[in-house]
């Protein structure tokens, strides 16, 4: 076991051996100025837990002293609800609460650019299900991989990978590595008809699709459902939903790109 473990633990004991002196104190205490008092110091005594906590989670898009302040308030939160003998002892009572604060503070305001929900909660299980697989395969797993695991598609998972990217917002007026703004790389439509011009198209594409397909592109991305969803609307598996998403998505594709080049064709 490495030295900074040993530290660790050997902090959680005293900080445990020394709620629970405060907390008998507490319990033999009717006086309320001098309850509030106990109750500072066990918090006073419990802020480096927290602050260790609170650190593991530095450089992932949020102020650490946002991280230590939304922490700390855990901790007064736990310190409240905390009674002696509860558990094992204080360290492994509160660790929940702060673990789960900061947690939160990162899905309300850890996003410069917020995504769906849904793409947040499938983040966190791409996640966890990439660790897993790490540890199993010994090598970084493929999207495909991961995908299987999870019964979703590898486009979703690459979005999920993407939106990870949201924590952080760079300035368009930052140089690239060519020297140019990444302003200046944007690139827009020519002109605002074009939008117009496509739009129509996919109304047109879709029109040709059958009752059941329309059904499905709808469920998909107009009402936001996953394919499992989908899969139970509809009765069938979630993985014939995936294929069948995937053949709907192609024939807008192609029929998008028949259209272009028509668009493209010199007459005369």
């Amino acid at each position: 076991m490495d030295r900074a473990r040993l530290r660790s633990q050997h902090t959680a004991a005293v900080i445990d051996d020394e709620i629970e002196r405060l907390a008998v104190m507490l319990e033999g205490t009717d006086d309320a100025e001098g309850r509030a008092d106990i109750h500072d110091e066990m918090v006073l005594c419990a802020l480096p837990f927290a602050d260790s906590i609170a650190r593991r989670y530095r450089h992932r898009g949020i102020d650490g002293d946002d991280l230590v302040q939304v922490a700390r308030l855990a901790v007064v939160k736990a310190v409240r609800r905390y009674r002696h003998g509860a558990g094992p002892g204080f360290t492994a009572y509160a660790a929940p609460t702060i673990y789960g604060e900061i947690k939160r503070f990162f899905r309300d305001h850890g996003w410069s650019v917020r995504p769906p929900r849904r793409l947040q909660e499938l983040r966190v299980r791409v996640q966890a299900e990439e660790e897993r697989l790490r540890n199993v395969l010994l090598r970084e797993p493929t999207a495909l991989e991961v995908a299987d695991e999870l019964e979703c598609t590898v486009v979703e998972v690459a979005e999920a990978r993407a939106c990870s990217g949201a924590f952080h917002a760079v300035s368009l007026d930052v140089p690239s590595a060519v020297g140019a703004m990444l302003v200046d790389q944007i690139v827009g439509a020519e002109c605002p008809s074009d939008d117009i011009v496509v739009r129509d198209a996919l109304r047109r594409a879709v029109a040709t699709l059958d009752e059941r397909q329309q059904l499905v592109l709808r469920l998909r991305f107009a009402e936001d459902l996953t394919q499992s969803q989908i899969a139970d609307r509809i009765g069938v598996s979630q993985m014939q939903v995936s294929r069948l998403l995937s053949r709907i998505l192609e024939t807008l594709r192609l029929q998008m790109d028949d259209r272009d080049g028509l668009h493209q064709r010199p007459t005369g």
